[in-house]
């Protein structure tokens, strides 16, 4: 998606470690109108197939699910990454390791929140090696629901993940692929 592309080239920032900032605009501070328009061309991408509902996990894939959740007229269910006393009855629990946390997170969902037979679309803000994706697959799974696809901001194609789920026969729509980024230049390189 350019105009993904072109914000990322605009204002993300390259770290060391294959770290790519965009807190500016998706995962700290949020530009929403970019968040329509990304959850417009999951719809087009997805045109066609069933979507009952959306899950993400929390907090920064949230927003951007919120957008594509009005944008398919469905739910938005999020995995929480902690328990609390108000979620009760039965839950589906995975473990997530995070790439940018560097740390296992036990996230859960309430099982009432994703029914047996439901399809249900993934969204995330990024993808490095799909340990989050593949976790939400886990959970959808458990509920013996259907992942129809997955859908993801910023995906690093220099990592496995997409690799990986595309290969295990899931439908993964990245809207900007980074093939490439250099910390010491800030150069990004898009597939």
């Amino acid at each position: 998606m350019k105009l993904l592309e072109d914000r990322i080239r605009k204002d993300g920032t390259v770290k060391e470690g294959n770290v790519l900032k965009v807190d500016c605009f998706l995962n700290h501070q949020m530009d929403i109108a970019l968040f329509d328009e990304m959850a417009k061309e999951w719809k087009r991408l997805f045109e066609g197939h069933r979507i009952d509902k959306i899950l993400t996990i929390e907090a920064s894939g949230i927003g951007i699910a919120c957008s594509v959740a009005r944008e398919f007229g469905v739910p938005l269910v999020f995995a929480k990454k902690a328990q609390s006393i108000n979620l009760d009855g039965d839950m589906l629990k995975t473990e997530i390791q995070s790439f940018t946390h560097k740390r296992v997170y036990n996230v859960i969902v309430a099982k009432k929140f994703i029914s047996e037979g439901e399809h249900v679309l993934v969204i995330d803000d990024f993808m490095a090696n799909g340990c989050a994706a593949i976790g939400l697959i886990e959970l959808v799974e458990g509920a013996n629901a259907v992942v129809e696809g997955i859908g993801i901001a910023i995906e690093k194609g220099f990592q496995d993940g997409g690799k990986i789920l595309r290969e295990r026969g899931f439908k993964v729509e990245s809207l900007a692929i980074v093939e490439s980024m250099d910390a010491k230049t800030g150069e990004i390189t898009f597939r």
